[in-house]
């Protein structure tokens, strides 16, 4: 069973910055694209971004493209995600996984942003 321990949340004023961490116990995990997922209170979980194996290709959906970068670093089986100029509508849980979804959901890490 993979384990997946998101960290790096918190409550941020809009604007600000935030840097989210995701550690993967899987040996392999530089054989999986990776990606981060959102959920909001009463809302599906969605996509956010995502990073093919070897980090040279980077996808984002649209309302974050410019404002969040996806990185990996394969040495340490950890993924991450820079927030950058904050909006309250960013405010959900985040979660790592593959990005077909293909592991088990970690706790996720809470991400509140003050407007």
């Amino acid at each position: 069973q993979v384990q997946l321990v998101e960290s790096g949340g918190g409550l941020v004023q809009a604007g600000g910055s935030l840097r989210l961490s995701c550690a993967a116990s899987e040996r392999t995990f530089s054989s999986y694209a990776m990606a981060w997922f959102r959920q909001a209170p009463g809302k599906e979980r969605e996509f956010v971004a995502r990073i093919s194996r070897s980090g040279g290709t980077t996808t984002y959906r649209d309302s974050v493209k410019g404002r969040f970068t996806i990185s990996r670093d394969n040495a340490i089986n950890t993924e991450y995600l820079q927030m950058n100029s904050l909006k309250p509508e960013d405010t959900a849980v985040y979660y790592c996984n593959t990005d077909n979804r293909r592991w088990g959901w970690g706790q996720g890490t809470q991400v509140t942003v003050s407007s």
